[in-house]
Protein backbone atom coordinates (compact mmCIF):
# COMPACT_ATOMS: atom_id res chain seq x y z
CA UNK A 1 0.00 0.00 0.00
CA UNK A 2 1.21 3.50 -0.80
CA UNK A 3 2.18 5.44 2.32
CA UNK A 4 0.59 8.88 2.83
CA UNK A 5 1.74 11.47 5.36
CA UNK A 6 -0.64 14.29 6.31
CA UNK A 7 1.33 17.44 7.12
CA UNK A 8 -1.35 18.90 9.38
CA UNK A 9 -2.22 18.92 13.07
CA UNK A 10 -5.93 19.23 12.29
CA UNK A 11 -7.96 16.43 13.92
CA UNK A 12 -10.79 17.18 11.48
CA UNK A 13 -8.55 16.46 8.48
CA UNK A 14 -7.20 13.22 9.87
CA UNK A 15 -10.73 12.10 10.82
CA UNK A 16 -11.94 12.91 7.33
CA UNK A 17 -9.18 10.78 5.75
CA UNK A 18 -9.85 7.95 8.20
CA UNK A 19 -13.59 8.04 7.51
CA UNK A 20 -12.81 7.92 3.77
CA UNK A 21 -10.79 4.75 4.33
CA UNK A 22 -7.48 6.42 3.51
CA UNK A 23 -4.58 5.09 5.56
CA UNK A 24 -2.12 7.76 6.65
CA UNK A 25 0.20 9.00 9.34
CA UNK A 26 0.54 12.54 10.67
CA UNK A 27 3.71 14.62 10.75
CA UNK A 28 3.20 18.23 11.79
CA UNK A 29 5.25 21.00 10.21
CA UNK A 30 6.62 23.93 12.19
CA UNK A 31 5.66 26.45 9.52
CA UNK A 32 4.98 30.00 10.75
CA UNK A 33 1.96 30.90 8.63
CA UNK A 34 2.19 34.65 9.24
CA UNK A 35 5.88 34.67 8.34
CA UNK A 36 5.24 32.78 5.09
CA UNK A 37 2.49 35.12 3.90
CA UNK A 38 4.53 38.18 4.90
CA UNK A 39 7.58 36.89 3.04
CA UNK A 40 5.72 36.40 -0.22
CA UNK A 41 3.31 39.29 0.18
CA UNK A 42 0.31 37.16 -0.76
CA UNK A 43 -3.03 38.69 0.18
CA UNK A 44 -5.43 36.84 -2.15
CA UNK A 45 -7.27 34.23 -0.02
CA UNK A 46 -7.25 31.61 -2.79
CA UNK A 47 -3.52 31.93 -3.42
CA UNK A 48 -2.76 32.17 0.29
CA UNK A 49 -4.34 28.79 0.99
CA UNK A 50 -2.20 27.14 -1.70
CA UNK A 51 1.00 28.89 -0.59
CA UNK A 52 0.55 27.75 3.02
CA UNK A 53 -0.36 24.20 1.99
CA UNK A 54 2.81 24.04 -0.09
CA UNK A 55 4.96 25.42 2.73
CA UNK A 56 3.64 22.77 5.13
CA UNK A 57 4.10 19.92 2.65
CA UNK A 58 7.64 21.00 1.77
CA UNK A 59 8.64 21.33 5.42
CA UNK A 60 7.48 17.80 6.21
CA UNK A 61 8.80 16.29 2.96
CA UNK A 62 12.27 17.51 3.98
CA UNK A 63 12.20 15.35 7.12
CA UNK A 64 13.95 11.95 7.09
CA UNK A 65 10.73 10.28 8.26
CA UNK A 66 8.99 11.33 5.04
CA UNK A 67 11.27 9.41 2.69
CA UNK A 68 9.41 6.79 0.72
CA UNK A 69 5.99 8.40 1.19
CA UNK A 70 3.56 10.82 -0.35
CA UNK A 71 3.21 14.04 1.66
CA UNK A 72 0.00 16.06 1.66
CA UNK A 73 -0.14 19.58 3.05
CA UNK A 74 -3.43 21.44 3.49
CA UNK A 75 -4.43 24.89 4.63
CA UNK A 76 -7.75 26.69 4.74
CA UNK A 77 -8.44 30.40 4.40
CA UNK A 78 -11.88 31.95 4.72
CA UNK A 79 -12.73 34.81 2.38
CA UNK A 80 -15.33 37.33 3.51
CA UNK A 81 -15.95 40.59 1.64
CA UNK A 82 -12.80 39.90 -0.35
CA UNK A 83 -10.54 39.69 2.71
CA UNK A 84 -8.71 36.61 4.04
CA UNK A 85 -9.46 35.28 7.52
CA UNK A 86 -7.48 32.57 9.25
CA UNK A 87 -7.78 31.44 12.86
CA UNK A 88 -9.06 34.13 15.25
CA UNK A 89 -7.18 32.76 18.31
CA UNK A 90 -9.03 35.04 20.77
CA UNK A 91 -12.67 35.16 21.84
CA UNK A 92 -12.92 38.86 21.06
CA UNK A 93 -11.80 38.43 17.45
CA UNK A 94 -13.99 35.34 16.98
CA UNK A 95 -17.07 37.16 18.30
CA UNK A 96 -16.47 40.12 16.00
CA UNK A 97 -16.03 37.91 12.94
CA UNK A 98 -19.00 35.67 13.63
CA UNK A 99 -21.20 38.72 14.17
CA UNK A 100 -20.22 39.96 10.70
CA UNK A 101 -20.79 36.55 9.13
CA UNK A 102 -24.22 36.04 10.72
CA UNK A 103 -26.87 36.02 7.97
CA UNK A 104 -24.23 36.41 5.27
CA UNK A 105 -22.00 34.18 3.12
CA UNK A 106 -18.31 33.73 2.44
CA UNK A 107 -15.96 31.37 0.60
CA UNK A 108 -13.76 28.78 2.25
CA UNK A 109 -10.61 28.05 0.21
CA UNK A 110 -8.63 24.92 1.04
CA UNK A 111 -5.23 24.55 -0.56
CA UNK A 112 -3.81 21.06 -1.16
CA UNK A 113 -0.16 20.35 -1.97
CA UNK A 114 1.09 16.84 -2.76
CA UNK A 115 4.76 15.86 -2.87
CA UNK A 116 5.87 12.46 -4.16
CA UNK A 117 8.82 11.55 -1.93
CA UNK A 118 8.72 7.84 -2.77
CA UNK A 119 11.96 6.20 -3.80
CA UNK A 120 11.68 5.72 -7.53
CA UNK A 121 8.52 7.82 -7.56
CA UNK A 122 7.75 10.72 -9.86
CA UNK A 123 9.24 13.36 -7.55
CA UNK A 124 6.19 15.47 -8.43
CA UNK A 125 5.22 18.49 -6.36
CA UNK A 126 1.72 19.61 -7.35
CA UNK A 127 -1.18 21.52 -5.85
CA UNK A 128 -4.79 22.57 -6.24
CA UNK A 129 -7.34 24.69 -4.40
CA UNK A 130 -10.90 23.63 -3.65
CA UNK A 131 -13.37 26.39 -2.78
CA UNK A 132 -16.91 26.31 -1.42
CA UNK A 133 -19.41 29.05 -0.59
CA UNK A 134 -20.71 28.91 2.96
CA UNK A 135 -24.04 30.49 3.89
CA UNK A 136 -24.65 31.33 7.54
CA UNK A 137 -27.96 31.58 9.31
CA UNK A 138 -28.77 34.71 11.28
CA UNK A 139 -27.46 34.14 14.80
CA UNK A 140 -28.66 35.75 18.00
CA UNK A 141 -26.13 37.48 20.26
CA UNK A 142 -26.74 34.74 22.83
CA UNK A 143 -25.95 32.03 20.26
CA UNK A 144 -22.76 33.80 19.23
CA UNK A 145 -21.64 34.19 22.85
CA UNK A 146 -22.42 30.54 23.59
CA UNK A 147 -20.55 29.32 20.52
CA UNK A 148 -17.49 31.46 21.24
CA UNK A 149 -17.52 30.29 24.87
CA UNK A 150 -17.05 26.68 23.74
CA UNK A 151 -13.63 27.64 22.37
CA UNK A 152 -14.31 25.75 19.15
CA UNK A 153 -14.09 28.76 16.78
CA UNK A 154 -10.75 30.01 18.11
CA UNK A 155 -8.46 27.54 16.34
CA UNK A 156 -10.20 27.12 12.98
CA UNK A 157 -10.08 29.16 9.77
CA UNK A 158 -12.94 31.63 9.56
CA UNK A 159 -14.02 31.01 13.18
CA UNK A 160 -16.43 28.19 12.37
CA UNK A 161 -16.71 24.47 11.75
CA UNK A 162 -19.24 22.51 9.73
CA UNK A 163 -18.56 19.08 11.22
CA UNK A 164 -19.09 20.02 14.86
CA UNK A 165 -21.00 22.65 16.88
CA UNK A 166 -20.78 25.29 14.17
CA UNK A 167 -22.77 23.14 11.76
CA UNK A 168 -25.98 24.30 13.45
CA UNK A 169 -25.44 27.79 12.03
CA UNK A 170 -24.62 26.87 8.42
CA UNK A 171 -27.69 26.86 6.22
CA UNK A 172 -26.07 25.84 2.93
CA UNK A 173 -22.78 24.99 1.26
CA UNK A 174 -22.28 25.44 -2.47
CA UNK A 175 -19.43 23.13 -3.42
CA UNK A 176 -17.65 20.13 -1.90
CA UNK A 177 -18.54 20.12 1.83
CA UNK A 178 -15.25 18.31 2.57
CA UNK A 179 -13.53 21.52 1.48
CA UNK A 180 -15.13 23.29 4.43
CA UNK A 181 -13.88 20.60 6.80
CA UNK A 182 -10.38 21.30 5.51
CA UNK A 183 -9.52 18.58 2.98
CA UNK A 184 -11.31 17.70 -0.25
CA UNK A 185 -10.97 13.97 -0.90
CA UNK A 186 -12.13 14.62 -4.46
CA UNK A 187 -9.29 17.12 -4.96
CA UNK A 188 -6.83 14.62 -3.48
CA UNK A 189 -8.07 12.04 -5.99
CA UNK A 190 -7.33 14.48 -8.80
CA UNK A 191 -3.80 15.17 -7.58
CA UNK A 192 -3.09 11.46 -7.25
CA UNK A 193 -4.34 10.97 -10.79
CA UNK A 194 -1.70 13.41 -12.02
CA UNK A 195 1.00 11.04 -10.76
CA UNK A 196 -0.79 7.96 -12.11
CA UNK A 197 -2.03 6.73 -8.75
CA UNK A 198 -5.56 5.58 -8.01
CA UNK A 199 -6.98 6.75 -4.70
CA UNK A 200 -7.98 3.15 -4.00
CA UNK A 201 -4.27 2.41 -3.52
CA UNK A 202 -4.50 4.45 -0.31
CA UNK A 203 -7.46 2.57 1.11
CA UNK A 204 -6.48 0.99 4.41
Amino acid sequence: MTSLILASASPARTKLLTDAGIGHTVLVSDVDEDAVTARYGVTDPHDMSLLLARAKAEAVAALPEARGSLVLGCDSVFEFDGKPYGKPYTAEVARERISMMSGNAGVLHTGHWLIDARGGGTGATIGAVASASVHFAAMTPAEIDAYVATGEPLQVAGSFTIDSLGGAFISRVDGDPHTVVGLSVFTLRGLLGQIDLDITSLWA
